[in-house]
C-alpha cells in the first residue's frame, strides 16, 4: 500500500498559511511527508483533483483519492484520518 498526501495551497492565502504550520506539527508526529504543491503554478492539478478551494489536502492510497479535507483541517483530525491507513 502506498500512502501519499498532497496538500494544495495558493501564495497569499492566510488559511493555507495556517495549514502549512499545521502540516509541520502532524509530519513531526507521524513522519509522514506531505507534498505542499502550488495550484497555481501547478494548473494541471486543478481539473485532475477538481480543486475547489485552498487549502485542499488529499489523502491517496494506491494513487486513489481515500480522504479529501477543503479549508483548513486541524491536527488532530488530519492524523486520525491518515492513521487509518499506516
Amino acid at each position: 500500500m502506498t500512502l501519499r498526501v498532497l496538500c494544495f495551497f495558493q501564495p497569499g492565502c492566510m488559511g493555507c498559511m495556517e495549514q502549512e504550520a499545521i502540516n509541520r506539527e502532524v509530519f513531526r508526529s507521524l513522519q509522514i511527508p506531505i507534498e505542499e504543491i502550488d495550484a497555481m503554478k501547478n494548473r494541471q492539478y486543478i481539473s485532475e483533483y477538481q480543486l475547489k478551494a485552498t487549502p485542499t489536502i488529499l489523502i491517496l492510497v494506491d494513487g486513489k483519492t481515500v480522504e479529501r479535507f477543503e479549508g483548513v483541517v486541524h491536527a488532530e483530525q488530519f492524523e486520525a484520518a491518515l492513521k487509518k491507513y499506516l
